[in-house]
């Protein structure tokens, strides 16, 4: 097809299915090849270049003074054909043929719309690059295109492949399907798209391919077959199609022998709006298709050009015409030219010419869909814009060299590449129509869905959209739209493994793809708070982890409470033998000039009483939290309380014995030099020992409350660490000697008379005391935790009621029940008697 014009455009169409190719060698007869099958739709879009270049040159404001024209081929879908014709355009070595009265030939194009297929523009766009010969492709998506290293002259009004793979992974990752199946197409389309959806899936980790086939071209049973077997066995439920038209529909005749049911199909832009696979027999294995299509768009004037088409009776063998009488005996099935004698009467029918395509049906008029139309309309606007661009340049400000400008006399291809890649304009349907620096348009796609009507017809339907935006991909989906063609009437699963759920970890199966894995439980103190987590993460050290290991809580504290049984029962035993000492010295003070209460220094009994209600009550600074102040008190009070105790029995042994001396001749020295000045001096002094003891520990050496997590996982112990183990040893070792001295020296009084026989009693006490205290040893040293505080507490206070009842309960016993013993003739008659 061709118009004359001051500038012409190229175009490549298919306007063909198939041909019968002849020997192409250049020579000065060439011939043409044959081509049949007529595509309607291919023809509508080189009538769609016509139409936009007639729109331009009616527009005053577009290319003033300037006509286009434009010459358009037919490629039959064959990359020879095409690319014989890409460079009979680019050299103008086009065979001629009649334009007009006045004109015999073709200039060279100035650019040309097309090709359609990935392959074919990768063949002529190399060749036609070399001497920049810009090429705007409608329908070639192969994202190697966009290599301007190769293709420095390439641009396209449709997105490449690179984004349209995205935009499939975008709705993977929408509907969670991770386990998909991957067929191309046997070419540059199929086999890039194939590498680049891999390299994106594995890049943005939303998947895994269940498996790859690549489709052959032509009908291969046997490989067909195989390949639907594979999908059979499959576990993967969504199957992507990167391919064409003739390669589904040799497909799905092998997927209707195996009936082949419940896969989702997702597919490329090349094969979702293929009407041919849109029949009754095939919804029940394709229904509800979800695919990316071109961006639809309206074009208007646009019918009521096609509408004017009309075959030229008088030349119906020149080129142009040609094609325009196969599209009207196509559309009214008839012929201009009885093929073979007899055909007529056969039945077949002869064309006038007076047809009116308004009354027959035909797809050809059908303008609601307009998608690979759209882009040829902006691929020929591109074209002129960038012409128009060129010719406003002012002489003396150009881009070229010397700040020349580019003329319609001299207009060198290289020159309208540089304005091509600068235009930048709007459609009337209203989109920006501009391109990057990879000669790519500005990346948008339709979301389609097959759509099963009740009468048994299909239709396509919108259901969102997928753009470039600055934050990537972004997709937008009306998924009440969506058509599914399950009996659930919802999105399908398509995973290998079900997701991990939080609280466990994958664990990726040996020899499997990444997608397929075991979930495993995260051990104790790790958690995982979302789906498909692959490691757990440990919670912090305060930290551990729920039962159902998906989130820290904070570990359970333990010491030795108030509230808790022990620590109640430990706190009233302290608290009962307290009060038992205050009640002893209330008794022995009521009792103060009795001749018990008198006898061997009441002053030091009435300190020792004090002293044991110390020991009481310093049990309990090891009851409740540890802090600084208790952690540090409570040892010191400790030792120094016992040491008080033990000092005050020591002295009051020492007395017994000064006693049982005094009474023989020449010994009543003795008392003299260990009076109560001495006695007191020498309890001040021992505890003063322990006080400097105490003092040294904490100054050097504090004790300090310490979390300990080493005897529970999901427990704090709190406990306080005695920081010196030394100073703690010492202590200890001073009051177990003390006792042990007093324990000796008792001992020896023993057999004194029995007034004096109280050295019996401090005997007892004192094995009490020391045998506590050498229990306390083992197992203060094998308790952990509280239960270490709680051994403590029980030595302190066994010892203590020890010390106490085996001290002070015989003298309460006469005191209160035999008040006949409690006088001094009693005492000293029991002397006598025995």
């Amino acid at each position: 097809m061709h118009k004359a014009g001051d500038v012409v455009l190229g175009g490549l169409f298919e306007i063909h299915f198939f041909s019968v190719f002849p020997d192409l060698s250049f020579t000065s007869e060439p011939q043409q090849p044959t081509c049949h099958s007529f595509d309607v739709l291919g023809f509508r879009q080189a009538q769609t270049m016509a139409f936009a270049i007639d729109e331009i040159n009616r527009n005053t404001n577009l290319l003033p003074n300037v006509t286009l024209g434009y010459s358009l081929y037919d490629n039959c879908v064959k990359l020879g054909i095409g690319f014989r014709a890409a460079l009979l355009l680019a050299s103008g070595q086009e065979e001629q043929f009649i334009l007009d009265d006045t004109c015999v030939g073709t200039p060279p194009v100035i650019g040309i719309v097309g090709d359609s297929s990935s392959t074919r523009s990768i063949a002529i766009s190399t060749v036609l690059g070399l001497y920049r010969v810009p090429m705007v492709s409608y329908f070639a998506t192969c994202s190697c295109l966009s290599d301007r290293q190769k293709f420095p002259s390439f641009f396209r009004t449709i997105p490449s492949d690179a984004f349209q793979v995205r935009a499939m992974i975008q709705i993977l990752r929408h509907f969670g399907w991770t386990w998909t199946g991957l067929l191309v197409s046997d070419d540059d389309y199929g086999l890039h798209a194939a590498r680049s959806f891999q390299s994106d899936l594995a890049q943005s980790g939303g998947g895994c391919l269940a498996y790859l086939e690549v489709l052959p071209w032509g009908n291969d049973p046997a490989e067909l077959m195989r390949i639907v077997d594979v999908m059979k066995k499959s576990t993967a439920r969504v199957v992507i199609v990167f391919g064409h038209e003739s390669h589904m529909m040799n497909l799905m005749e092998e997927v209707v022998r195996q009936n082949v049911t419940g896969l989702q199909w997702m597919a490329s832009e090349a094969w979702i709006a293929a009407t041919v696979l849109q029949t009754p027999q095939l919804m029940p294995y394709i229904g509800g298709t979800l695919g990316i299509a071109i961006r639809r768009g309206e074009i208007p004037g646009f019918k009521d050009f096609l509408l004017k088409i009309q075959p030229d009776l008088q030349h119906n063998n020149s080129y142009g015409n040609s094609m325009v009488n196969q599209f009207w005996e196509y559309t009214f099935q008839c012929r201009f030219a009885p093929p073979h004698a007899g055909w007529v009467e056969a039945g077949g029918s002869l064309c006038t010419g007076q047809e009116d395509l308004e009354i027959v049906e035909t797809e050809f008029l059908d303008i609601s869909n307009l998608r690979p139309e759209y882009n040829v309309y902006k691929a020929v606007y591109a074209l002129a814009y960038a012409l128009d661009n060129m010719l406003q340049c002012e002489p003396g400000r150009g881009p070229f060299r010397e700040h020349s400008c580019g003329s319609l006399q001299r207009l060198e291809p290289w020159q309208l590449v540089h304005y091509l890649e600068m235009i930048n304009f709007t459609t009337p349907f209203g989109d920006q129509v501009s391109f990057d620096v990879n000669g790519d348009a500005i990346p948008i796609y339709d979301v389609m869905n097959w759509l099963s009507l009740p009468d048994g017809k299909t239709t396509i339907q919108n259901v969102g959209q997928v753009k470039e935006s600055a934050k990537g991909e972004e997709l937008i989906l009306d998924e009440d739209k969506i058509f599914w063609n399950f009996e659930s009437k919802e999105p399908p699963r398509s995973v290998c493994s079900e997701s991990c759920p939080p609280g466990t970890r994958m664990a990726r199966k040996k020899g499997e793809s990444e997608c397929c894995f075991d979930c495993i439980s995260c051990s104790e103190g790790k958690i995982s708070n979302k789906t498909d987590s692959l490691e757990c993460s440990s919670c912090p050290e305060d930290f551990w982890s729920s039962p159902q290991r998906d989130h820290c809580v904070p570990k359970k504290t333990e010491f030795l409470s108030y509230q808790e049984p022990l620590g109640i029962c430990l706190t009233t035993t302290s608290l009962l033998g307290t009060f038992i000492c205050t009640v002893i010295m209330g008794i022995f003070i009521y009792y103060h000039s009795t001749p018990i209460v008198r006898a061997n220094n009441s002053e030091l009994s009435f300190q020792l009483l004090l002293s044991l209600k110390s020991c009481f009550l310093c049990s309990l600074l090891f009851i409740g939290r540890p802090s600084l102040w208790t952690c540090q008190l409570r040892h010191a009070a400790f030792g120094i309380s016992f040491v008080l105790c033990v000092s005050c029995i020591l002295v009051k042994t020492i007395v017994v014995l000064a006693v049982f001396k005094a009474s023989k001749p020449g010994g009543g020295a003795s008392l003299k030099w260990f009076g109560a000045v001495q006695q007191r001096g020498t309890v001040l002094v021992l505890t003063s020992i322990q006080a400097a003891i105490c003092t040294a520990w904490i100054v050097s050496a504090s004790p300090a409350p310490h979390k300990n997590t080493q005897y529970h996982n999901d427990k704090i112990v709190y406990e306080c660490v005695v920081g010196s183990t030394v100073g703690f040893a010492v202590l200890l070792s001073y009051v177990g000697f003390l006792a042990i001295l007093s324990f000796l020296l008792a001992f020896l009084a023993r057999n004194l008379p029995d007034n004096f026989n109280e050295a019996k009693l401090i005997t007892f006490s004192m094995l009490i005391f020391c045998a506590v205290w050498v229990a306390f040893v083992p197992a203060y040293v094998n308790s952990p935790g509280k239960y270490s505080d709680a051994v403590e507490v029980f030595a302190i206070l066994a010892s203590s009621f020890g010390l106490l009842l085996a001290l002070f309960g015989p003298k309460c016993y006469i005191i209160l029940l035999r008040p006949e013993r409690n006088t001094k003739k009693a005492i000293m008659g029991r002397g006598i008697e025995s």
